[in-house]
């Protein structure tokens, strides 16, 4: 796959970085389906089901997103690995099944930090009974968390061999499980009980476990990938690999952790100034994350492209690899925008009846913030970029302290200023939301862009 890249020029690495990220990124927008098929249906219980279900994700999406960029890690390890062309099967291997050891691991802690989710809830001073139904429907949730962080390792692994599409096909395939189980189990068709909010939780489960269950046969039945044979021995420890995990991919969980943290606190602050906020915040938000994961992708083919690079000393294929991804990811990230702006009532139906007067309030507020939302796309893809090409490189640690910084401090008091001091309310809160990611997209651009001078190139 890689025999073409010893001599890359601007064309060959641009294609090369899409070929990855196109499959990726149709990946995570079909992920993102399954969240918007669980809106779609849980909408339709009422605006407080929609708010519980807004606080629930709040909390298991932080928890997952932050494991995942813990085990997501071991991509630019693999593509590291392949670059050097020593022992790549037995290296690649090594890293994958320790990653899958720290995917397990990690999944136990996460569990046990959403079944404490009803007390963040009263914490952080939510409706007492929106806190009490999304704290039942947390607890059910959470069930699919280490099929969701273990299918995230397979799906590092066949994207850093290069095989993305399988990404696709199987989060696809996943889609249409979860979009059958909520159909039958929220309402009671297909002969099922209706169990509402439950039943879509349920349905979140089944999907995860089809999802992991479909990575593996699919690695079976590769003959390339089958040839990694990742689960043999599995039960030896590598220590020296698990503790390269852990160097690069604890800093970058931290750092999902800061940024899914933070938009994901946004959601309780709405839920302090209304409930109708918090919906309209759902929905936008929503929109916004949908978009995301192509600039996501994007920079998940840049860590990959650019740690291959890194790995065979390649140093300006680096610098190609890296501004191929930003272009990509500022380009689309501009047709977004526009989209939002232009055509915002046409988005939100596919969620919620925007012409009915009971939705009319909730679909005010999504507007309201998709305009602000529109504004922060072209800074939020770069930021998710030029992350990833610096995790190419392996630098994983300062980008972590920058992310904690821009969201966590200009970010976050900027939408407590605005959010709860001035008229603006829900719309303060999403220009904090902004504010935050123009620091961080400064920050991360600005050291990719010094990264010789810093040292960060290899030798």
């Amino acid at each position: 796959m890689f025999r073409e890249d010893l001599h890359p020029t601007w064309r060959s690495e641009l294609a090369a970085t899409l070929r990855l990220a196109v499959p990726l990124a149709l990946a995570g927008m079909l992920q993102m389906a399954t969240h918007a098929t669980d809106v779609i249906f849980v909408a339709r219980l009422g605006e407080q089901s929609l708010a519980a279900a807004s606080l629930t994700v709040s909390i298991f999406g932080v928890v997952t997103w932050s494991l995942s960029g813990l085990t997501g890690s071991v991509a630019a390890l693999i593509a590291a690995e392949l670059g050097r062309r020593k022992h790549a099967v037995r290296e690649v291997r090594r890293s994958t099944r320790m990653a899958l050891w720290v995917a397990i691991a990690s999944s136990a802690l996460g569990m046990a930090i959403c079944a404490q989710g009803e007390t963040l809830m009263r914490l952080s001073g939510q409706d007492p009974a929106v806190s009490a139904l999304s704290s039942e429907y947390l607890g059910l949730l959470l069930w699919a968390m280490p099929g969701m962080v273990a299918a995230n390792v397979l799906r590092s692994f066949v994207s850093a061999l290069g095989r993305p599409i399988y990404a696709t096909v199987i989060t696809g395939l996943g889609v249409v499980v979860n979009c059958i189980g909520n159909y039958a189990l929220v309402f009671g068709n297909l002969g099922a009980p209706a169990l509402g909010l439950d039943g879509s939780g349920i349905a979140t489960i089944c999907a995860s476990l089809f999802t992991l269950g479909a990575y593996v046969l699919a690695i079976q039945h590769n003959r390339i990938l089958r040839r990694y044979y990742i689960w043999g021995r599995f039960w030896r420890p590598e220590w020296p690999r698990l503790g390269d995990i852990g160097r690069i991919g604890a800093p970058v969980a931290i750092t999902v952790l800061a940024e899914a943290g933070f938009f994901s606190g946004a959601a309780f602050l709405m839920g302090r100034i209304g409930p109708a906020e918090l919906a309209g915040h759902a929905l936008a938000l929503n929109l916004a994350s949908f978009t995301f994961q192509v600039p996501f992708a994007i920079g998940q083919a840049a860590a990959i492209r650019v740690g291959f690079h890194y790995g065979a000393k390649n140093l300006p294929a680096i610098g190609l690899a890296g501004w191929a991804a930003v272009v990509s990811g500022t380009g689309f990230m501009l047709v977004a925008a526009a989209t939002m702006l232009l055509l915002p009532r046409l988005l939100l139906s596919i969620y919620v009846d925007v012409d009915d007067p009971a939705n009319r309030v909730m679909v005010g507020f999504a507007i309201s913030y998709m305009v602000v939302a529109a504004a922060f796309q072209l800074v939020d893809g770069v930021q998710a970029v030029a992350m990833g090409a610096l995790r190419g490189l392996q630098d994983t640690r300062l980008p972590m302290a920058y992310a904690i910084f821009g969201y966590w401090v200009p970010g976050l008091g900027c939408s407590l200023l605005l959010g709860f001091y001035t008229p603006l309310a829900g719309v303060g809160v999403w220009i904090g939301l902004a504010v935050g990611l123009v620091v961080v997209a400064v920050l991360m651009l600005r050291r990719w862009m010094r990264r010789e001078r810093l040292g960060l190139l290899p030798a």
